[in-house]
């Protein structure tokens, strides 16, 4: 079906990558904004709940912890689903179900409800995020994987700033119903998540062959650039066996490791950044904390598109995500000196922003890059679910270390955490990913 047109021509390929773009990434970025946002609202929710249900700080990182263990276990089953029954049904039902949960969440009454309610959260919200990256070796090359990974990892800081702003100002103006507002946090922040999971069974195509918004040239076309791309790891019919055969590559456990530590960072960094702000100056309202903690994210989101345009430009993976992990090591240090005083603190808090955030577009293009097709569905939900470990291990460290008037000292561990992933990732052998002959043919970040 693409005989008709010219694989060539740079233009067809920026073409095509636009309009896949424009027609799948605004379910997919939905998806995954308040897939994030519902994973970490409960780090703005502690702030009143602490009082209505007794939390220390300490339970509160055990809380935020268990969530990561159902999620841990069925993360490979989870793509393994999607990629037999489509990505469309097994992505929606996955949105609908943690919407409910999320909402349900809100309705807890004792410490108990809350850890079964997490647990729950886990199974329902398990393979999201390595089958949203699964779907995009769907549709783009790997030259382009970089920067739409980047677009997708970008909804973390969305996530996060819609969730600051919105969370604490639902906790001091909405208590409708007699209800605290961390408990509306709850049900408003995880109802639009089934509304989402509806247009996601309507609208998002499976693959290029079902996409009707390409002609029928541009659908054979993508197709078989796709398929060049695995073309050695397409030699014969995919089994299970060849799935799992994944998790016994050396270097697919190596990186996954390597990004358990970096998920360390990620993890304690954002479930406590609310109370890392509002240490900040005890007098601030639960509005200011969410407004305030709205900068680093802010910040990050520019450091992740420019850390991923340069990425993609220079076809380098590696040293950006080496950079970007002594960044946030240096900024989590610089939040500890400066934990009274704001202005020096919110800087270093955005230093963490930009290397914890900005170093998933270039790591996760390199992990797709070294992974066969055949082992792409687990091998990525493998690398995702041992990394997913570091968000139990992380705030529960950093609660069980931390005081009820300092939660900064609880931040040596994820320094030490993002200091041995930089190391790991130093010393690995990883090609650059190949460079389109003509720089026109690489689409620009708009168009990705």
């Amino acid at each position: 079906m693409g005989a008709h047109l010219n694989a060539e021509d740079p233009a067809l390929g920026s073409g095509i990558t636009r309009k896949v773009s424009y027609r799948i990434f605004p379910i997919v970025g939905l998806l995954y904004v308040f897939n994030y946002m519902d994973r970490s609202n409960i780090s703005y929710a502690q702030l009143g709940m602490e009082h209505d249900l007794g939390i220390s700080t300490a339970t509160f990182g055990s809380v935020a912890a268990i969530f990561f263990l159902a999620y841990v276990a069925l993360e490979i089953p989870s793509n393994m689903m999607l990629k037999k029954v489509g990505a469309r049904l097994w992505l929606a039902r996955i949105a609908i179900s943690w919407g409910l949960v999320t909402a349900v969440t809100g309705f807890v009454s004792s410490v108990t409800h809350l850890y079964i309610a997490r647990v729950a959260l886990g199974v329902a919200e398990a393979g999201l995020f390595p089958g949203l990256l699964l779907y995009l070796t769907f549709w783009y090359r790997g030259r382009e994987r970089g920067r739409a990974i980047a677009l997708l990892a970008l909804a973390q800081p969305v996530a996060m700033i819609l969730g600051s702003m919105t969370g604490g100002w639902i906790l001091d103006h909405v208590d409708w119903f007699g209800m605290s507002g961390w408990r509306w946090v709850f049900i408003l922040q995880g109802a639009p998540a089934v509304l989402i999971g509806l247009v996601t069974l309507l609208w998002l195509p499976d693959r290029p062959a079902d996409a009707r918004f390409l002609t029928p040239a541009e659908r054979g076309w993508l197709q078989s650039e796709i398929d060049k791309e695995y073309a050695a790891g397409a030699t014969h019919k995919e089994t299970v066996r060849d799935q799992l055969r994944a998790m016994g590559n050396r270097k697919v456990l190596y990186l996954a490791v390597a990004n358990f530590f970096a998920a360390c960072g990620l993890y304690g960094f954002s479930f406590f950044l609310p109370k890392i702000v509002q240490q900040l100056d005890p007098s601030y309202s639960a509005t200011n904390i969410g407004l305030l903690g709205t900068v680093p994210y802010l910040v990050g989101a520019v450091g992740m598109l420019l850390v991923a345009r340069s990425s993609d430009r220079t076809g380098e993976r590696r040293f950006h995500v080496v950079g970007l992990m002594l960044l946030g090591a240096l900024g989590l240090a610089g939040t500890i000196v400066f934990r009274h005083e704001p202005a020096p603190a919110l800087v270093c808090l955005s230093l963490v922003a930009v290397g914890v955030l900005g170093y998933m577009a270039p790591y996760w293009a390199l992990a797709a890059r070294v992974l066969p097709r055949e082992q792409t569905a687990v091998g990525l939900a493998g690398i995702n679910s041992i990394a997913a470990l570091g968000g139990f291990f992380s705030p529960y460290i950093i609660g069980k270390n931390s005081t009820a008037d300092d939660v900064t000292v609880g931040l040596y561990f994820p320094i030490v955490c993002l200091v041995v992933c930089a190391v790991m990732l130093a010393v690995l052998k990883v090609p650059r990913d190949r460079r389109p002959a003509d720089a026109s043919a690489v689409p620009t970040a708009a168009g990705v």
